[in-house]
């Protein structure tokens, strides 16, 4: 039997997103009321919608030409889909208060708890309860985040990626521009605003897919993340 976790945020009009980056605006596009020639409709059922949005939206997996002026030309449809369809891990955080740093130390003895080991081309998830704490509240941008010292142990570990539940991999003016930087110096990079992480906790491995649209030239990508567990009988 497969079991199917939804990682992913619903993406709507007004939903919170990273400071400076596109508001997002989901506006009626046509109905089929109007394709069925009907005048003076009762019911508006809408047919085609409308979407303004950056590529940063929601749940969503950077490039890495977004890292850094020097990793221009790594765009998100050059990046191969190995990236995005991985071996998948995911740690328990949720002690961590906002604006915390999260370091090598502490991904290793949260690895030693659970008997699971970071392993070459992992997605390893890090589970703070961020979301279900914070969304939509003032301290939504104030998560916590990794060192810059852990990007680079991930980058060494040569993981695909690793993915947080905040708006940022990091913490915004103390790690947040240089672990972009160490993801595009490395080759390695990472989701944000991931849902559903508590799901995961002590189960081990599991199967992760999150594959990003095709956007000629794009610097990301919104994606449907999913955890998949295959149950014997």
């Amino acid at each position: 039997m497969t079991e199917i976790i939804d990682l992913s945020q619903e993406i709507y009009s007004g939903m919170p997103v990273f400071n400076g980056l596109p508001d997002v605006k989901i506006s009626i596009h046509a109905t089929h009321e109007q394709w069925d020639d009907i005048t003076n409709p009762t019911t508006i059922t809408p047919s085609v919608y409308k979407l303004e949005l950056g590529e940063h939206t929601g749940t969503h997996v950077d490039a890495l030409n977004h890292m850094g002026r020097q990793f221009v030309g790594q765009s998100i449809e050059k990046m191969p889909l190995s990236m995005f369809y991985t071996s998948g891990i995911c740690l328990d955080f949720s002690h961590k208060n906002l604006k915390e740093l999260i370091e090598p130390d502490e991904i290793e003895e949260a690895c030693n708890k659970t008997n699971v080991k970071v392993e070459k081309g992992d997605t390893v998830l890090l589970y703070t309860d961020h979301y279900r704490k914070y969304f939509g509240t003032e301290n939504w941008s104030n998560g916590p985040g990794i060192s810059r010292a852990t990007a680079r142990w991930f980058g060494e570990k040569e993981i695909s990626a690793f993915g947080v539940e905040t708006m940022s991999p990091g913490v915004p003016k103390v790690s947040n521009k240089e672990v972009h930087q160490i993801c595009g110096e490395l080759g390695f990079t990472h989701y944000e605003n991931m849902v559903n992480l508590y799901k995961l906790i002590d189960r081990g491995r599991f199967r992760f897919i999150a594959l990003p649209l095709k956007i000629r030239g794009g610097t990301g990508s919104p994606v449907r993340a999913v955890a998949i567990f295959e149950h014997k009988g």
